[in-house]
């Protein structure tokens, strides 16, 4: 329709300058300014018949490419298993993926935002940018027995020694990326456009730097170093490996993810003797009274017709005897919600709950919200042109996804640019998806058949992108 009305706009300028006609002089601008309102109504630009043909032969080489190399793929993901980093830390990991990158022939930038890497795949022909995203880290979990690449890595955190593990599957989605590099590499003369590939440190949080700082977060770091400044994307796309049907794609426009907020609070009281608790004030108590309260607040305060929420308290410390009432106690958890208003709302709400319920103890709370993680926001026109590409990605379907409770900083890059982020399954044939062990659980396990699949359409979804236009 757009094309259409471009050419009889180019005929109506043609005639008004070849003549004297002051009517169609005065036409132009309101043509213009309709082009501009149709152009930006959300629609996408739909391929030609020419370009329909070339992504139908990309589709099928990259299909083809993708399977040649799964064995690379899996060895790849098993390696990083078994070699996790923590946030920031992950030095090997991020020199497995730039020397992965040079021998491809891409452009190769590192130490962004920390211990993060870009690439810079250039096709054949000039066109748009579109960017694909894995986080790279790992968490501090031990990881049972029983796998052959099992992880017995440890770190030192907090003066502790700490097993650590992929207990998320971004192992699974560096290695996923560093494959949709290769299948990319191998059809880059029939690009239009180029590709910049985001392999991103410290997702899950750093653990180098306090969250108080507010410079915690990878992707928020990547993006002060200005990786959007000099090559800024057209689109940028993620996927997450969860409990699912192996290779079942789960894709929704709109709000995805939640946003999260880091809640600290500090319960002071008055110090004294466990067998005497009236000479004192007791924090340990009013925390008790505090952290019931708190489910208050998302019960009896938040509306939940308009928005889910969440408050957990994950952490707790006080005390350091048996028999003696601490002066402090100290908690952390996180506040979620999808939706700005409530999510200020509940900042507001959670304060005045803890103050006044510590207060009825007759202590004192401190509290403090530490922003993290606004919500992951899936772009309506972004996600409607890629569900073609993800069902002919997709060997086990694709099926409406629901709101997730997990928060992402991949929030900062939809932010920045039209962003899509899905989700694909990797609960082995057989189990039952719902009974499976989740993400940042030890018995987390990934069926690596799935990973030809997300590879595919991380591949797919960047050549469609560049080949058919983009939404506006």
């Amino acid at each position: 329709m757009f094309d259409k009305f471009n050419v009889k706009l180019q005929t109506i300028m043609s005639k008004s300058a070849n003549s004297n006609s002051k009517g169609l002089v005065k036409l132009i601008p309101l043509l213009i300014l309709i082009y501009v309102s149709l152009t930006a109504s959300g629609q996408t630009t739909k391929p030609t018949k020419a370009n329909s043909s070339a992504l139908s032969a990309i589709e099928s080489k990259i299909r083809d490419k993708t399977i040649s190399i799964e064995s690379k793929l899996i060895g790849w993901r098993r390696d990083i298993h078994q070699n996790p980093e923590l946030g920031d830390q992950e030095e090997r990991t991020s020199k497995l993926v730039a020397e992965h990158l040079r021998t491809l022939g891409i452009e190769v930038q590192t130490g962004v935002g920390g211990t993060g890497v870009i690439g810079i795949l250039k096709g054949g022909k000039p066109g748009k940018l579109v960017a694909l995203r894995a986080d790279m880290d790992a968490l501090a979990v031990k990881e049972p027995a029983g796998l052959p690449f099992a992880s017995k890595a440890t770190a030192q955190i907090n003066g502790k020694t700490e097993y650590l593990m992929h207990a998320c599957g971004h192992d699974a989605h560096t290695a996923m990326l560093m494959a949709a590099a290769e299948v990319l590499a191998s059809v880059k003369s029939e690009l239009s456009g180029s590709v910049m590939f985001i392999f991103q440190p410290a997702e899950e949080g750093s653990s180098v730097v306090e969250p108080g700082s507010g410079k915690s977060w990878g992707a928020k770091r990547m993006l002060e170093d200005g990786i959007f400044k000099k090559n800024k994307p057209d689109a940028v796309f993620a996927l997450h490996v969860h409990p699912g049907k192996s290779g079942q794609i789960d894709y929704k426009s709109g709000p995805a993810t939640a946003s999260s907020d880091v809640l600290n609070i500090t319960i002071s009281g008055q110090q004294g003797h466990g067998g005497m608790p009236w000479n004192t004030v007791d924090p340990v108590v009013a925390s008790a009274y505090v952290i019931a309260g708190l489910q208050s607040v998302v019960s009896r305060r938040a509306d939940l017709t308009k928005s889910p929420a969440v408050v957990s308290v994950g952490m707790i410390h006080g005390g350091s005897s048996q028999n003696v009432i601490p002066d402090t106690v100290k908690m952390v958890g996180t506040i979620r919600s999808y939706d700005p208003a409530a999510r200020k709302q509940l900042h507001t709400d959670i304060k005045q709950a803890a103050e006044h319920i510590a207060e009825g103890t007759y202590a004192k709370a401190q509290v403090d919200i530490l922003p993290m993680y606004d919500v992951t926001d899936n772009n309506d026109a972004l996600a409607q042109q890629m569900l073609p590409v993800l069902k002919r990605a997709a060997e086990a379907g694709v099926i409406p996804g629901s709101l997730q409770g997990a928060s992402e900083d991949f929030s900062y890059f939809a932010k920045e640019v039209p962003g899509l982020y899905i989700f694909l399954g990797v609960t082995p044939d057989g189990e039952d998806p719902a009974k499976a062990a989740p993400n940042h659980n030890p018995k987390f396990f990934v069926d690596e058949k799935a990973l030809v699949v997300g590879t595919r359409a991380m591949a797919a979804m960047a050549v469609n992108f560049l080949m058919s236009g983009s939404p506006n």
